[in-house]
Order: C-alpha cells, then structure tokens, then sequence
C-alpha cells in the first residue's frame, strides 16, 4: 500500500505491508532504492521508503526518517501502545531471507549497515499519511517485472556511463598527445642551443663536401 510522505519539498513513495504476505513480497520484489523500516525487537508492518535515484541513507531528511518511523510504530500491536520505541532501518539490497525464515522475518547481510532511532508517537503525523494511502493489490508478476524493468534501467545507465567515461578518456589522450607534439616542435625551433647545433653541423657538412669536390676536381 503505497503512501506520499510530503513533509519535505520533494515527494516520495512509502510501501507498507498490509500482512505477512504483502511483506514478503516487498522483501523479494525490492527495488535498489528501497529502504526498509521496522520496529526493533517488536513485530510491526514492514515499510519501505524509495529513495530518488542516486541517494544513500545519509541523504534522507530527517523530517522523512521519522515519517517512516511513526509509520512502523503506529502499525506495530506492542509498539503503538508505548511511548517511544527505537525503529531499525538499512537499504533493501541489505536485507537476507533464509529458508528457514518464517514469513515476515529478515536478517541482515551486513549487521553494521543497520541503523537505529528512537521515534515518539506522532499521532497526527500519521493520520496526515494515511490520507494520502492509495490500497493496491499487486499481482507477484507486476511486482516482479517492475523490479525486472528497474534493474534494467540501471544497467542501461550503467553501460551509458561507462562508454562516456571510455570516450572522454580517449579526448583526453588525444589532447595529451597533441600537447607533446607542440611541445616537442616548440623545443624543436625555438631552443637557441639547439639552433646553433643544428647549424654548426649544417656548416661542416657543407665545408667537407666542398672539400671532397675540390679534391675530386684536381
């Protein structure tokens, strides 16, 4: 169930769980940019925040992170009945489902990745989410092609970026080629040693070849 999180100046997309089985979902069908909420040490609904393109965990506004946190804290049956709770948050791709999980349950890749706040009730920030919830239920085929579409983008612009960094290395050896060539034909003409070299050994190369002719001639 997808909800708008307009607390800051750009909007973003938050999915929430509506059950277990909406949660698995979620864990599998991700995208890269997702970050994935929940209450530590108490079951609660699994939220995800999508991120914009590009951004990491440091970039989420503060006023977001606690969106996301009030959220999984007033869908949690313990936590929503205390008055703070801390709420765990890492990036999907962080996420790692066993066999011998059951549904709902995750562990981690990298427990260092993990991060942990302390959030309050936010009664009002919540109800202020909540209008804007939009119920979806999405087939596991649509769920996974649009995961499948955006790993494809990725790698679209990942090779995009890789043949310009290419082409743009390719200008700059070009450019430093040229650059020594001028330089060499700089030195070339314009170190006066250099000159005089070169006409000292034009000299002699004249004065013995007339020499060898004047001894032919007699």
């Amino acid at each position: 169930n997808p909800l708008s999180s307009t607390g800051t100046t750009t909007s973003y997309t938050v999915y929430m769980g509506k059950d277990k089985h909406e949660n698995e979902h979620l864990i599998k069908y991700g995208h890269p940019e997702d970050v994935w909420f929940h209450v530590d040490d108490l079951s609660s609904a699994h939220v995800y925040l999508r991120m914009k393109p590009g951004m990491t965990l440091d970039d989420i506004p503060e006023d977001l992170l606690i969106d996301c946190a009030a959220l999984v804290k007033a869908n949690s049956i313990q936590g929503c009945k205390k008055s703070a709770v801390y709420v765990v948050y890492t990036r999907w791709k962080n996420l790692k489902k066993t066999a011998q999980m059951v549904d709902g349950q995750v562990g981690y890749h990298r427990p260092q990745n993990v991060r942990r706040i302390k959030v309050e009730k936010h009664t009002e920030r919540v109800k202020r989410l909540n209008k804007t919830k939009i119920e979806r239920h999405e087939t596991v085929e649509t769920l996974c092609k649009s995961q499948q579409d955006r790993l494809d983008e990725i790698q679209r612009q990942k090779k995009q970026h890789f043949k310009q960094q290419q082409k743009i290395k390719q200008q700059q050896k070009l450019q430093e080629q040229h650059e020594k060539e001028l330089r060499s034909y700089d030195r070339l003409f314009q170190d006066p040693n250099q000159m005089t070299a070169v006409s000292e050994q034009q000299a002699t190369a004249d004065a013995s070849a007339a020499e060898a002719y004047e001894d032919d001639f007699f």
